[in-house]
């Protein structure tokens, strides 16, 4: 198609970050905080890397003054982060708590007097215990409706000056990590069941509050923000053409078919009816899911990897499960479900320390995908490269990153020079923070914050990484910066693959 133009990106495109709340805030029982499922689950021993949890995290609550005027000298136009839910109904879902509100207003504030765009993701992850105690929580429809009254609280408070707006972060990944790998809570393992009727829930909620955003939130944008993981098939059998469809179909248009069309794939529904796996369906529901797709207007995708598909018999036998959490490469497992698919390392790209492919060329594959399939425009709400940051002389020089960064800008611009519509890239994450399961070692930021897995009360100061001047730059040339030097990160030519294929043949 069309080659890349040495062009600046759009005045209007939004060059931004993004956070969580339990990833960054700390604070986890302060100003009426109440428990989320994850300040409980962390608890539970072996659980996470070392034991790690959010109880300070990264102490953004305290420093959030600090963190924006970095994100005011780096020129950053839009900052993603998330509301914990526990902060707005910490106790039940009948009082709201001023200090939440207050916290948020602050940061919101704060931003909009920076001249950054503030864009609120109104769940990261991180559901009132009470809620899971309750009723179980995504388990049960009464989740819809506390949702949306969360959701409409949001709009009402903040609506006036956030105009973009995401429901929910990663619906596929908080529901496959707790109802099927049992590695996030409420920690089930191959639930499939329970794993779609709650996706199903899930997407109930999404829809009502994307109905009440329409009422209460004017001249907004909403969508959702999906872990988007285009697919490869292994070679050109047919039967591995056909597992990549199926692979397609259930791990990712099952989520943006609802955001976008209001409905589900119709042979993946036809899979899971056949093998008793289908959501209870109510009356009304699909009708609601297709009044809330005509008001969603764009797509969010957190990119990171692509996959590789290959047929997988019913007799194989899956490494589901097996999670790297260390850091230490070649510790994850193939996954797949037996029957129709299996995803194995592409031999074509080389991998992060915590296995996960490195792929620029996947997030023009999956901005093409979804202009081509949806029509919309796309929110690239993350993007980033995880990897062990280390000082030296006094300095954090992460050329890695920038490469990565700089590879991926360039995909998207090419995309966007091949007609996609890309409204904003928000990098994971600004500062560091805490990684779910991996810890503290894993590390995001453009701004190293000095928080450790085995210090006792490090310090939690900021220092700016190579990377934070790198994406300085960027922003203030519209990218213009981008076309010098070379980024190939870590690359494995596809050629020399092929020689030394046709060698072995």
């Amino acid at each position: 198609m069309k080659e890349l133009q040495k062009t600046p990106f759009p005045e209007s495109f939004l060059w931004g970050s993004a956070s969580a709340a339990y990833q960054i805030e700390g604070a986890w029982d302060k100003d009426g905080k109440s428990p989320s499922i994850w300040d409980q689950y962390v608890r539970i021993p072996g659980t996470t890397y070392k034991g790690t949890n959010g109880d300070v995290a990264v102490d953004h609550y305290h420093r959030w003054e600090e963190d924006i005027d970095l994100m005011a000298e780096m020129g950053l136009k839009t900052y993603r982060f998330s509301i914990a839910w526990t902060r707005i109904f910490p106790n039940n879902m009948d009082e709201v708590n001023q200090k939440g509100l207050d916290f948020y207003q602050g940061i919101i504030d704060k931003c909009v007097a920076k001249g950054i765009v503030p864009m609120v993701t109104i769940y990261h992850w991180d559901l009132p215990q009470y809620l899971q105690d309750q009723y179980l929580g995504w388990e049960d429809r009464r989740i819809v409706a506390d949702f949306k009254k969360y959701a409409e609280t949001l709009f009402k408070a903040f609506g006036d000056k956030v105009k973009h707006w995401i429901t929910l972060n990663e619906q596929n990944i908080f529901t496959g990590l707790g109802y099927q790998l049992a590695v996030h809570p409420p920690k089930y393992k191959n639930e499939d069941k329970i794993f779609y009727q709650v996706n199903h829930h899930a997407f109930l909620a999404h829809a009502e509050a994307v109905l009440s955003f329409a009422d209460i939130v004017e001249n907004g944008h909403i969508g959702a923000s999906f872990a988007y993981t285009p697919s490869y098939a292994t070679d050109a059998r047919p039967l591995n053409a056909i597992a990549k469809q199926d692979y397609d179909d259930l791990r990712s248009y099952w989520w943006m078919d609802v955001y976008a069309y209001g409905r589900y794939p119709k042979a993946a529904f036809k899979h899971l009816e056949d093998n008793g796996l289908a959501p209870v369906v109510e009356e009304g529901d699909l009708d609601l899911f297709k009044k809330a797709a005509q008001i969603v207007d764009f797509m969010g995708i957190n990119y990171y990897q692509t996959a590789m598909v290959e047929f997988a018999d019913k007799n194989w036998v899956s490494g589901e499960g097996t999670m790297n959490t260390t850091g230490k490469k070649g510790t994850s497992t193939v996954t797949g479900t037996p029957g129709l698919f299996k995803n194995p390392q592409n031999p074509f790209l080389s991998t992060t320390d915590w296995d996960w492919t490195i792929d620029a060329e996947g997030i023009r594959y999956a901005l093409r995908d979804i202009n081509s399939r949806y029509d919309l425009p796309v929110v690239i709400s993350e993007n980033g490269l995880g990897a062990f940051d280390k000082f030296e002389d006094g300095k954090i020089h992460d050329q890695y990153r920038i490469s990565f960064l700089q590879d991926h800008l360039l995909a998207v611009k090419q995309a966007m020079d091949e007609g996609v519509d890309v409204w904003a890239y928000c990098t994971w994450s600004f500062t560091d923070l805490l990684s779910w399961l991996n810890g503290y070692q894993k590390r995001y930021g453009f701004v190293y914050v000095d928080q450790h897995e085995e210090v006792e009360n490090p310090s939690l100061n900021r220092s700016k990484k190579d990377s934070f001047y790198w994406y300085q730059e960027a922003i203030a040339t519209k990218g213009m910066s981008l076309y010098q030097g070379n980024g190939a990160v870590n690359k494995i030519s596809e050629l020399e693959v092929l020689k030394a294929s046709s060698k072995e043949a």
